[in-house]
């Protein structure tokens, strides 16, 4: 016979798998995220269960979503998981509205902490020619490691989108390369040929050399036993190398494609074709990858606007 709790956790699995389903299919979210999601809800289920009391979701109210907002403030989380907890809370409710699971929608005035702009490292054209000097090229991975660097800083790639990339996919001759990003969704973009050349070197004098698993035949990136690189992997191989040169900034993979967008903005490219190479849905988000100072507005106001009288000062 079930415990208590046993059945409490099959009553929220029964509306946790119609959303998993709803996120991947409707939504054509990336494991990842949809694995993000159902932890939020996860969340909120533990909250109910620390308390003791047996609740389900469609009889959750306002006042008890905004006890949980709190108890997680006491957990010690930061602001910004608080804000991604509640985010994924929210999508959980509008999907039990959408399905007609409950007619009144608890998360409609819930509201996550206001977060202030924290703009992530950057690093300098400088700084990336100092990490591909320290990298030790006799070695076979050395090569690989040049080239994955290369290939995320020319195309500011997300690392899921670094680990994915496709042999059949690289268009090197006209310059571009193919990547499927978020919700499956392809798109070109162009390649130097400084990175050109790196990912050639790779492809003909050490990935030709390894004896490659099934199913990773036409994987870009591959480790020495011949498989797919993990999204960790690609974590550890840029924070090893930055720390090897002395570059103290706390930097990941996404600190490369931070500072692709930063570079093209501050040499006058257009956001919307920032926002097109990075794969934003919204310009909303490519504005948060660049720090746009407020020299750089200032002048694009006097540049731009007709009625410019100068008191912008």
């Amino acid at each position: 016979m079930l415990e208590i709790e046993e059945i409490h956790s099959v009553m929220w699995d029964s509306y946790t798998k119609g959303f998993k389903a709803y996120l991947r299919l409707e939504r054509t979210l990336s494991e990842n995220s949809v694995d993000a999601y159902l932890s939020d809800v996860e969340k909120l289920a533990s909250f109910f269960e620390f308390k003791g009391e047996k609740k389900t979701p469609e009889h959750i109210n306002y006042k008890e979503l905004q006890e949980f907002t709190k108890w997680i403030v006491e957990l010690g989380l930061a602001p910004y998981t608080q804000a991604r907890i509640i985010s994924g809370i929210k999508a959980f409710y509008n999907y039990l509205e959408l399905e007609e699971m409950i007619s009144d929608n608890p998360t409609a005035l819930l509201e996550a902490p206001k977060l202030g702009r924290k703009l992530p490292e950057t690093l300098k054209n400088q700084e990336i020619e100092i990490m591909l000097n320290g990298i030790d090229r006799s070695k076979p991975e050395g090569e690989r490691n040049r080239a994955i660097i290369e290939t995320m800083y020319a195309c500011g790639l997300r690392v899921s989108e670094l680990v994915n990339l496709k042999i059949s996919n690289l268009y090197l001759n006209e310059s571009f390369i193919k990547v499927v990003g978020k919700g499956n969704k392809e798109r070109l973009i162009p390649i130097h040929d400084q990175a050109i050349s790196c990912i050639e070197l790779y492809l003909k004098s050490i990935r030709s050399h390894l004896s490659i698993k099934p199913g990773n035949e036409d994987v870009v990136f591959l480790n020495r036993r011949g498989a797919k690189l993990s999204r960790v992997m690609i974590f550890y191989i840029i924070k090893e190398l930055a720390a090897s040169v002395g570059i103290r900034k706390s930097i990941s993979p996404h600190t490369l494609r931070h500072s692709f967008a930063t570079e093209l903005v501050e040499n006058g490219a257009d956001l919307r074709a920032v926002q097109e190479m990075l794969g934003h849905a919204s310009i909303t988000t490519t504005e948060i990858y660049t720090h746009l100072d407020r020299k750089f507005l200032k002048e694009t106001i006097m540049k731009f606007h007709p009625l410019y009288n100068g008191k912008f000062e």
